[in-house]
């Protein structure tokens, strides 16, 4: 029996793929290439996979029968309104839509407020606007830089309104592309905040207007998160504000306190500092940069914080923090992080509170279905899968990005979301979240990946393996050299006995795009061996992972198989 069923549920699967095929062929427009994460790599384009990656990728591609409850893919059959409705449209209903429509599955993306979501038009976004206006205002001001290149540069400024323009017009501009992309392949975009009614149900609508009620085969909650902001602090909007308000950069204050040493203060106060503000960070733990690895955080430091006008307070709360008024300054009160005795009382003339982000997940119907969350984060299992309060998967129920607490990045949540698209698809497919990049965008860049090296080697203790360490400077890379940026450094974190790689840290120039051959070899399972004779154009910052590589001391007679998922 178990054959039998196997058997059909397998050419179940192969029907619905061949069907999902013809259909997105037929509602694919000419000239858009469709590309996800998925076990037939090669079809996104002329792609080799070594023999290692394509063996790991068929193991990954093998299908999964009632993966999603659905015996076959392609239309909206059963009576659905549709096969797939994703709550949220930003970067990871994005993604998740697109090759939904791939796998040509009838598709509805719900969303309340603007296409884009906190990435697009709170986030990543427009701050890499800001940060690419900080960037070259450092490079004009450093006249030692500047000289050493033969280049005479006269004083610089700025105008605080075209700055600002330029993040929004970005904004605007990401945002109308993601809609386009959207509408051109078929994906019905549906206005109104989405509740979930019941199992494969979901309700939206909008102030001022009837709520319409639509079924679907699957659904993917991808509602984001939103700035957290700790008790006592009193938010204003302008003197005391979140990174919602900041990259609005209505002013830019002489003097602001940061309060969070993580990604989004840190990439702050490269542009206050770089726009003339001098800055105080605020951090509640014993160190600066607290996620990232440890000797990484130190050098970043050294280069992105003791050179600049910043001082910092580290192992304290603000406990309370009162808006600027009545010619008064904003007052922030310290508190000892660990005895809660009060330290001393800042007066400064904007704060901007950067102390992480809550998922966004009220409203949503989850009681109708018997979910409870986690401090907000809705649990799912290893497969994105909401489970339920008495432990159960919720089917045909999914959640991704920042909704889930996973991981918060927006390329994750698109990740997630592509994931999830391959179950309902009739593949099985569960994504490795250690291979998934992250970057702080400051100058010089931070980028990570996989573990930091106390991770690694508290995971080796437990599981009985050793653990080794190569660092390369960008001060050996010729390209680097050309351009005087040689202040940086790559940190390889691997196994000797295997050639894994557990993690990869860069700080440098342009450590947020080398990071992605790092990344690529954790989640195709490629170890060092190969990666050793893999070769590198000359001159580019890409040696510096090459060189990394290459000095890492692998046992010998290890063989070359790739690393399980």
């Amino acid at each position: 029996m178990l054959s039998v069923s196997l058997s059909a549920s397998s050419s179940a699967i192969a029907s619905g793929r061949a069907r999902s095929e013809a259909a997105a062929a037929a509602r694919r427009p000419g000239g858009i290439r469709l590309c996800g994460l998925r076990g037939d790599a090669p079809a996104c384009g002329s792609l080799r996979l070594s023999h290692a990656a394509a063996s790991l990728a068929t193991r990954r591609a093998v299908p999964r029968a009632a993966a999603s409850g659905n015996s076959a893919v392609g239309g909206s059959g059963g009576g659905f309104d549709y096969d797939l409705v994703i709550i949220g449209a930003g970067v990871g209903g994005h993604g998740a839509a697109l090759h939904a429509v791939e796998e040509g599955l009838k598709t509805a993306i719900i969303e309340g407020d603007v296409v884009g979501g906190t990435c697009v038009n709170r986030g990543c976004v427009p701050s890499k606007a800001l940060l690419a206006v900080s960037g070259r205002m450092r490079e004009l001001h450093d006249e030692h830089h500047m000289k050493s290149l033969g280049l005479q540069v006269s004083a610089a400024g700025y105008d605080r309104q075209a700055v600002a323009d330029h993040a929004n017009n970005l904004a605007s501009k990401i945002r109308s592309n993601l809609t386009n992309s959207m509408k051109a392949i078929g994906v019905d975009i549906l206005t109104g905040f989405g509740t979930i009614v019941g199992k494969q149900k979901v309700r939206y609508g909008k102030a001022g207007f009837p709520d319409k009620e639509i079924t679907a085969k699957n659904i993917i909650i991808a509602t984001g998160s939103v700035p957290f902001v700790p008790k006592g602090i009193e938010i204003d909007g302008k003197t005391v504000f979140t990174s919602d308000h900041a990259l609005k950069l209505e002013s830019v204050p002489d003097w602001i306190a940061i309060v969070g040493s993580g990604y989004i203060g840190l990439e702050f106060s490269d542009v206050y500092t770089a726009l003339g503000s001098e800055v105080t960070f605020v951090e509640a733990l014993d160190q600066l940069m607290p996620g990232f690895d440890p000797e990484i955080a130190k050098l970043a430091q050294r280069v992105l914080i003791n050179t600049r006008k910043i001082d910092y307070h580290t192992g304290v709360f603000a406990s309370k923090i009162t808006p600027a008024k009545d010619g008064k300054p904003v007052l922030i009160e310290l508190i000892d992080a660990k005895t809660k005795e009060h330290k001393e009382t800042l007066e400064v003339d904007a704060a901007l509170i950067a102390t992480g982000r809550a998922p966004f997940t009220n409203g949503l119907g989850l009681e109708n279905i018997n979910v409870v969350t986690q401090r907000g984060f809705i649990p799912v299992d290893e497969r994105m899968q909401v489970t339920d309060a008495d432990g159960n998967v919720v089917p045909n129920l999914f959640c991704i990005g920042d909704a889930n607490g996973k991981l918060m990045l927006a390329h994750a949540a698109s990740a997630q979301g592509i994931s999830v698209v391959e179950q309902i698809s009739g593949r099985d497919h569960i994504l490795n979240h250690l291979s998934i990049p992250a970057a702080c965008f400051t100058h010089p860049e931070i980028s990570m990946v996989g573990l930091t090296e106390p991770q690694a080697r508290e995971k080796a203790d437990k599981e009985g393996f050793e653990v080794s360490v190569v660092k390369t400077s960008f001060k050996a890379n010729t390209k680097a050299l050309a351009e005087n940026e040689g202040d940086g450094i790559a940190k390889l974190i691997y196994r000797p006995d295997t050639g894994e790689i557990l993690g990869v840290h860069i700080l440098g120039l342009h450590a947020a795009d080398l990071i992605h051959e790092a990344s690529n070899a954790i989640a195709l399972g490629t170890r060092l061996q190969e990666l050793k004779l893999a070769v590198h154009a000359h001159p580019t910052l890409s040696e510096v992972l090459d060189e990394l590589f290459k000095a890492a001391k692998v046992n010998s007679g290890v063989l070359n198989e790739p690393v399980a998922a």
